[in-house]
């Protein structure tokens, strides 16, 4: 797959502040990429720099093959952005909103109504058309901030926190969007989140942590590196879950024992079968790798 996103040892210093510390990484074509860090970690200020509005210090961003420093205007118009604040004048229509922004495109006329028509059919705004936009709830002016990131068909989505504060019904209706666009148009999707469950479904994870990269990969191979797989027993006495030799909690009606992994789960059930007559195996979650790495807890826009 094609590079969309390259880059190589950036650095932005912030006066005696280092923002961003040599800092690599690549985002392919049609890949949910998801770029993760507490707040301070250095992810608004690459995004920022990857978008053009802010100079880096040193080091290479190349998006579509196309080097920043060499024509910003050009990548630009490949890039489409969902802020964490929203960009849309309250006053304004949300017609008039995306109309305008549309002209920045080049997109008038009928190619404008054409492709509102479809973007208020893909998000389900199309009874909002008139409405000023500081009339609009969140999750309403949410769905506005995508389709204002869409007008031009980008091939580079970026969502910055896109969910944070949405009810559970926008928010499924967002990643269903989002899920169609990278199947129909090989839409690039550079995330970041604080809720760990959509990172969880991402192709690749970065964790930056004070402005480089603490961890990456897969969310499986993260999961692997960083957390225990859990087996929890149901109906057993605790003192046959002692036997097992691993450790464990008591959670409601049930033992959640921790272990490295699937391999050393599968020779406790083959050496105590007695015991696995009621039972599940999960992996530890992206928020334990979160922890595991930063030493933190990222959870709805705050750590602890």
């Amino acid at each position: 797959m094609n590079d969309m996103i390259r880059i190589e040892h950036l650095q932005k210093h912030f006066g005696d502040l280092h923002a961003v510390r040599d800092l690599s990484f690549r985002v392919r074509e049609g890949e949910l990429f998801a770029f993760l860090g507490v707040n301070g970690a250095g992810k608004s200020t690459t995004i920022n720099i990857i978008c053009g509005e802010l100079k880096k210090d040193s080091g290479k961003v190349e998006i579509c093959g196309t080097d920043l420093d060499h024509d910003p205007d050009s990548i630009k118009r490949t890039l489409g952005v969902v802020f964490q604040n929203s960009v849309l004048d309250k006053d304004l229509t949300v017609k008039d909103n995306l109309e305008s922004r549309a002209a920045l495109y080049g997109i008038h006329g009928a190619a404008f109504r054409a492709r509102l028509a479809e973007l208020a059919r893909m998000l389900d705004f199309e009874d909002l058309l008139r409405r000023p936009v500081g009339k609009l709830s969140g999750g309403q002016r949410r769905r506005i901030d995508i389709a204002r990131a869409l007008l031009h068909k980008p091939r580079i989505l970026i969502l910055d926190e896109p969910t944070t504060g949405l009810d559970p019904q926008t928010r499924n209706l967002l990643w269903r969007v989002i899920a169609d666009l990278r199947r129909e148009e090989h839409m690039t999707v550079f995330l970041t989140t604080h809720y760990m469950e959509e990172a969880a479904d991402a192709d690749y994870v970065v964790i930056l942590d004070h402005g480089e990269i603490a961890a990456e990969g897969t969310p499986l191979t993260l999961k692997n590196a960083y957390t225990s797989d859990f087996i929890t027993l149901y109906g057993a006495e605790e003192e046959a879950v002692r036997k097992l030799g691993a450790p464990y909690e008591r959670i409601r009606d049930a033992y959640r024992v921790a272990v490295p992994d699937t391999a050393a789960a599968t020779e406790l059930i083959l050496r105590y079968p007695e015991l696995f007559r009621d039972y599940e195996i999960a992996k530890g979650k992206m928020d334990d790798v979160f922890l595991a790495v930063t030493g933190k807890v990222l959870t709805g826009g705050e750590t602890r």
